[in-house]
């Protein structure tokens, strides 16, 4: 698989990694058996980057990805710290949190030196605080972390992350539904040398077009729970979009997509043909998606009508519901 340099880490990445949050919690229920033979899959697809956090099913993602790491080292891990905070507010990212944080995913892990850990979507404050970044800047003289990077919900706070001299990495979501990040974020990242790591992809399995109007999720997941934000931001589930306006929007996506592929592989293929990308976070519940997903990078790169038609797509149904929010 192409393997692209991620930011300021001095390391290169597979385009097509894999998200770790569908093997925690929030998703329904994934087995562990189950959970190990997609992180296997996915390596075997030529998979080299994997993102967790340690609040994932409280540590079981980080967990499972130890296990896969004892047994096929070399794959780059990402994972995340905040969330654990109750509350979740600016004066908690302080360095003694940090160091905690870091030692309980360091040993879930099994590792000594984490290659990259996220501010798991920080309050916006922090973006600001020279403290934080200083702490973080310890970490990484003490060997806790390797590098650091911020996962963020906005725009402004993807351009005040890349604006820090040691931050790697922004992840940040984008996909069909949600290009906001298309006009400043990605130039800005490509300039200053930092990496874009692309989540919720399939904005949370819309753009798998495999769900209508009347697809009902477990109580469990937060495709049931989360819709209108009442545990986290509301964007990270369906990107924001109202559930039945998304389902019909990605019936027009679906009708685009070329001989051979699924929705779902022309949905990552967008992300990836997107200048500034490094790579693309697509979780799985099963061996099978993850290995499809992984396929997505074997595709060519989309032409100028399937682009235009995705845009108009967009433009027409989801750009008023979402481009000035985030």
């Amino acid at each position: 698989m192409e393997q692209r340099a991620l930011g300021r880490t001095g390391r290169k990445v597979s385009v097509v990694g894999l998200g770790a949050w569908q093997l925690g919690g929030d998703w329904g229920q994934v087995e562990e058996d189950d959970a190990l033979a997609t992180l296997t899959a996915a390596v075997d697809a030529g998979v080299t980057f994997v993102d967790s956090a340690d609040v994932y099913g409280e540590g079981r993602s980080e967990r499972l990805v130890g296990r896969l790491l004892r047994e096929r080292p070399g794959v780059l891990v990402a994972t995340k710290m905040g969330r654990r905070a109750s509350p979740h507010v600016a004066s908690a990212y302080t360095a003694d949190n940090f160091r905690r944080w870091t030692d309980r995913s360091r040993a879930n892990l099994g590792v000594d030196t984490l290659d990259l850990v996220q501010l798991h979507c920080p309050p916006s404050e922090v973006y600001a605080s020279d403290a934080v970044f200083d702490a973080l800047d310890e970490l990484v003289a003490e060997g806790r972390v390797a590098a650091y990077g911020v996962s963020v919900e906005t725009v402004a706070e993807a351009l005040a992350a890349i604006a820090r001299p040691h931050v790697a990495s922004v992840q940040i979501i984008l996909n069909l539904f949600r290009q906001k990040p298309l006009e400043r974020v990605l130039p800005a990242a490509s300039e200053a040398g930092v990496g874009i790591i692309a989540r919720v992809p399939l904005a949370s399995g819309l753009l798998s077009g495999k769900y209508d109007e009347h697809t009902t999720f477990a109580p469990d997941d937060h495709r049931s729970y989360n819709r209108h934000g009442e545990a986290f931001d509301v964007g990270e589930t369906f990107a924001g979009v109202d559930f039945v306006t998304g389902a019909a929007a990605a019936r027009e996506v679906a009708a685009l997509t070329p001989p051979g592929a699924t929705t779902a592989q022309l949905a990552l293929r967008w992300v990836l043909d997107q200048p500034g990308v490094t790579t693309v976070i697509p979780g799985a519940r099963n061996p099978a998606q993850a290995g499809t997903n992984a396929a997505a990078a074997d595709l060519p790169p989309l032409d100028d009508r399937t682009l235009a038609a995705l845009r108009a797509v967009y433009d027409a149904r989801i750009r008023p519901l979402v481009h000035d929010r985030w």
